[in-house]
């Protein structure tokens, strides 16, 4: 997949890296502002199994 997207984006190697990077960013902050919310109440992290 990874080399997919290298060969997919033009230019020489330092451009590609920045777009990769740019790409990569995109992706982290679609998923912490858009998806992770959307998931936080389905994940319930606040629920302690473990007693005393």
């Amino acid at each position: 997949m990874y080399g997919w997207i290298w060969r997919r984006l033009p230019g020489p190697a330092a451009a590609k890296a920045l777009m990769a990077a740019v790409l990569a960013g995109i992706v982290v902050a679609v998923l912490w502002y858009r998806v992770f919310p959307l998931l936080e109440p389905l994940v319930t992290l606040d629920e302690v199994t473990v007693t005393q």
